[in-house]
C-alpha cells in the first residue's frame, strides 16, 4: 500500500473542486491517525496508533466509513454486523478486530495491523521479477493456514455453546495475506454470514468475488461452511498449477464455467502434478456439497498428511525469507521511511514533557468501544502542525516502527494547553509553520567506507547493501553496535564494529584488503571457464585465492561438457587441490544445449528405470533463484521434488546474474541436496 504525501495545513481545494487531503497525523478519538493506507468507495484505511497509560502503545488499522455512507442505515448495520462477527474471532490465521464505535458521527472499526502482502500482490510481484511458478511449499503453507483459520471460524460458538454458523463467503486472493514473518492471515469478514446475522444486505454488491464462488453461491442458494472450502480449493488449484480455474470473458461466462462445465484436473494443466494432491484439490472442488470436504479441518488434515509424506519443507521461516527476497526493495524503502519518522519524532519529543494520561487530564479521550454515542475529540486549538516526512514509493509502516510512531504522537499530544480545552471541532485547528518548535534537525549519523582496492561489497549488520566502496552509508542507528563487513572476490573479508554516539556523527572506515589466504589449485580438463561465488574469475584459473573460513562455490564449465559445481571451505594459509575431468555431452545433449543454454544435460544415464529419490534445492545467505531440474522449471527456491535416482542436473538462475549449475547424485529412496549462493 502507498501513502500519499499530505499537503500543508490550510491547503486549498484543487482546481477540480476536490477537497484538500486530510492533514496527518491527527487525533481520532483515542487513536492517532498516522498514514492513509487505502481508500475505496465506502471506507478508508489508516495506520493509527493507540496509546494509553503505563506506556501502552499499539499500531492498529482504522477502517473509517466515508461521510456519505454514514447516512446509509443498511450499510451501517452491515458494518456493525461485520464488527460483531469479527470481534468474536481470535486465531493466529485470522486478522483480529479490537474496537468499533463512532468519532464525530463517523463509524469506524479498529483492526490488527498486519505487515505483509495479499496473494494477488505477491503474484504480481513474482511476475515483475520474472518468477513463473508459485513455490509448492509456500502454496501448501498458505492453504493450510487458510484452512486452519476457516476451521476455527466455522466451529466458533457463543458463550451459551451455540454454533455461530460463520461463513466468510469471500475467500479470494485479495483476502489472504502472507506476512513478512511467514504467517497466513484471513482478512475482511465484511460479507460474512452467521446464524445471528439478521437481515442481510439487499444491494448485492458485497456477496463475494465471482471466480471464487461455489456453485451453490453462484446460483443464489443458501450457503454454509462448505462454500468457503470450495473457494479454498480454487485457490489451491491456482497456486499449484499457475493457471486460473474460472475465468470467463465476463461475470456471466464465469458463472457458467462454475455451474455448467466439467472442471479440469490439475494434471491436465501441469504435467507431473502429484496424484495425492490432485485428489485433495478435486475433492475440495466437488460440485456437490455432500461429496466435498465436510469441514475445513478435514482439508487441513489431508494437506498436512501430504506434506509429511512427501517431506515438503513447509515452514514459516522459509515463507518469511521468500517474502523478504520478493519485496526486498519495498522493505528497504519502508525501513528508510521509518527512520525519517523516528528522527522527526525524536527531535520534537526530546524537548517536551511527558503526556498526562490521568483521568482528570484534559488530554484524556473517552472510550469508544461499541459506544455509538461517543462524539470523540478533535485536536486541541493549540495543537502544533507536524509535516510528515517525504514519502517513498512504499509508505506502509511496519510493526517494528511502533516506538517511532509513538514519538510522533507524543510530539502532538504534548502541545496541549493545561487549561480546559474548548469544545472539539470536527477538524484539528493547526497553527502556522512559524509557530512550530524551532529545533534544528541534525544530520543523520553515517559512516564513510573506503577500501583498497575499491569496489568491495558492503554488509551492514548482515545485510548486503546496494553500494560498493567508496560509499557513505546514512540513516544508521545511534548508540548501537553496527557490524560492518567488506568483501571482494580474491580477498580476505574486512570486519569491523562501530558505534555512533549521536545524530550527526560520521565515522570513517578505511581498509586495505589482503589477498585471500586460501588457495584453490585447480587441475581441470578440458580448460574451463570458472565462476567463483557467482562471478567470473578474471585471473589465472589454475590458482584461485579466496577468503578463509567462508563457504565458496566454484562453477566449472566448458563448451560441449556438463558443468560442475564444487563447494570449498578452507582455513587461513591452506591450499585446496581440486582435480576434475568434465564429462563430454552426447550429440543429443549438445543439440538440447544449443536450443536452451540454461538447460544442463545429464552427464550420465539413469541407474535403472523407476528408481526415485528426492532433490532439495536452496540458496544460502538470503535471496532466491529460479530452479531447473533435469531441464524442467521448478520455480524459485526453496524447492523439493521427486526425481529419478542417479545423477540429477540442477541449475539455478539468479535475477540479473549467471546460471549456476550442479550435478547431484541421488540414491534410490534417498535425498540429494543442491545449495547455491548469490
Amino acid at each position: 500500500m502507498t501513502a500519499e504525501r499530505q499537503p500543508a495545513a490550510g491547503a486549498k481545494a484543487s482546481p477540480s473542486g476536490a477537497p484538500p487531503a486530510e492533514q496527518l497525523p491527527r487525533p481520532f478519538g483515542k487513536y492517532m491517525l498516522m498514514r492513509k493506507l487505502a481508500a475505496g468507495g465506502m471506507a478508508e484505511l489508516f495506520l493509527a496508533l493507540h496509546r494509553s497509560v503505563a506506556g501502552f502503545e499499539k499500531l492498529v488499522v482504522i477502517k473509517r466509513i466515508l461521510p456519505q455512507m454514514n447516512q446509509d442505515k443498511q450499510f451501517i448495520d452491515m458494518l456493525l454486523h461485520e464488527a460483531r462477527v469479527a470481534a468474536t474471532l481470535s486465531h493466529p490465521n485470522i486478522v483480529q478486530t479490537f474496537d468499533v464505535g463512532q468519532v464525530d458521527g463517523t463509524y469506524f472499526i479498529a483492526m490488527e495491523h498486519i505487515h505483509g502482502e495479499d496473494i494477488r500482490t505477491i503474484v504480481r510481484q513474482m511476475k515483475a521479477k520474472g518468477v513463473s511458478e508459485f513455490p509448492l511449499e509456500h502454496a501448501l503453507g498458505i492453504v493450510v493456514g487458510l484452512a486452519s483459520g476457516l476451521a476455527y471460524a466455522h466451529e466458533k460458538r457463543d458463550l451459551d455453546g451455540q454454533l455461530l454458523g460463520i461463513v466468510h463467503r469471500d475467500i479470494s486472493p485479495q483476502n489472504i495475506v502472507l506476512t513478512f514473518s511467514g504467517d497466513v492471515k484471513v482478512v475482511d469478514f465484511g460479507v460474512a454470514k452467521s446464524l445471528h446475522a439478521g437481515e442481510e444486505s439487499k444491494g448485492g454488491h458485497l456477496k463475494g468475488k465471482v471466480p471464487y464462488m461455489s456453485p451453490e453461491q453462484a446460483t443464489g442458494e443458501d450457503v454454509d461452511s462448505r462454500t468457503d472450502i470450495f473457494a479454498a480449493g480454487v485457490i489451491l488449484f491456482e497456486l499449484t498449477t499457475g493457471k486460473r480455474l474460472f475465468k470467463g470473458t465476463n461475470e456471466y461466462e464465469t458463472l457458467k464455467l462454475i455451474c455448467e462445465t466439467e472442471y479440469p484436473m490439475p494434471s491436465d494443466v501441469a504435467p507431473g502434478y502429484p496424484a495425492e494432491l490432485e485428489r485433495i484439490v478435486m475433492k475440495a472442488l466437488s460440485k456437490s456439497r455432500e461429496a466435498r470436504y465436510q469441514t475445513s479441518r478435514e482439508l487441513q488434515s489431508d494437506l498436512e498428511a501430504f506434506i509429511r509424506h512427501e517431506r515438503i519443507p513447509v515452514s514459516a521461516v522459509n515463507q518469511s525469507a521468500w517474502m523478504a527476497s520478493l519485496f526486498a526493495e519495498k522493505l528497504d524503502e519502508q525501513k528508510a521511511d521509518l527512520m525519517d519518522i523516528k528522527h522527526l519524532a525524536d527531535q520534537m519529543a526530546a524537548s517536551m514533557p511527558a503526556p498526562d494520561f490521568s483521568p482528570t487530564s484534559t488530554g484524556s479521550h473517552p472510550g469508544s468501544h461499541f459506544d455509538q454515542s461517543s462524539t470523540g475529540v478533535g485536536a486541541p486549538p493549540a495543537a502544533a502542525s507536524i509535516a510528515p516526512p517525504a514519502k517513498r514509493s512504499s509508505g506502509l509502516l511496519i510493526a517494528g516502527g511502533l516506538a517511532a510512531a509513538a514519538a510522533v504522537v507524543a510530539a502532538i499530544v504534548m502541545t496541549r494547553p493545561t487549561s480546559p480545552a474548548p469544545a472539539a471541532t470536527s477538524e484539528p485547528v493547526v497553527t502556522s509553520a512559524t509557530q512550530q518548535p524551532s529545533a534544528v534537525v541534525e544530520e543523520k549519523a553515517s559512516i564513510v567506507v573506503e577500501s583498497d582496492p575499491p569496489g568491495a561489497a558492503i554488509w551492514i549488520n548482515g545485510d548486503l547493501r546496494n553500494e560498493v566502496t567508496p560509499a557513505t552509508i546514512s540513516n544508521l542507528p545511534i548508540d548501537k553496535d553496527i557490524q560492518v563487513k567488506l568483501s571482494m572476490e580474491g580477498f580476505e573479508s574486512h570486519k569491523e564494529t562501530v558505534r555512533l554516539a549521536k545524530a550527526g556523527d560520521s565515522h570513517k572506515i578505511t581498509s586495505k584488503l589482503l589477498t585471500g589466504s586460501v588457495t584453490i589449485a585447480l587441475d581441470v580438463v578440458p580448460e574451463p571457464v570458472v565462476w567463483v561465488d557467482g562471478k567470473p574469475w578474471k585471473g589465472d584459473w589454475r590458482k584461485i585465492t579466496v577468503s578463509a573460513d567462508e563457504e565458496h562455490k566454484l562453477a566449472i564449465s566448458a563448451t560441449g561438457y556438463a558443468p560442475k559445481t564444487i563447494t570449498i571451505t578452507g582455513k587461513k594459509g591452506e591450499t585446496k587441490k581440486v582435480q576434475h575431468a568434465l564429462v563430454k555431452l552426447t550429440p543429443e545433449q549438445l543439440a538440447d544445449q544449443k536450443k536452451d543454454p540454461d538447460k544442463k544435460p545429464d552427464p550420465k544415464p539413469e541407474p535403472k528405470a523407476g528408481a526415485m529419490g528426492t532433490i532439495r534445492v536452496n540458496v544460502k545467505g538470503g535471496g532466491f533463484c529460479n530452479v531447473s531440474i533435469n531441464g524442467a522449471a521448478y520455480g524459485p527456491t526453496p524447492v523439493s521434488a521427486q526425481v529419478p535416482a542417479g545423477n540429477v542436473r540442477v541449475s539455478c538462475k539468479f535475477e540479473g546474474g549467471p546460471t549456476q549449475a550442479q550435478v547431484v547424485t541421488v540414491a534410490e529412496g534417498g535425498t540429494g541436496r543442491a545449495s547455491f549462493q548469490q
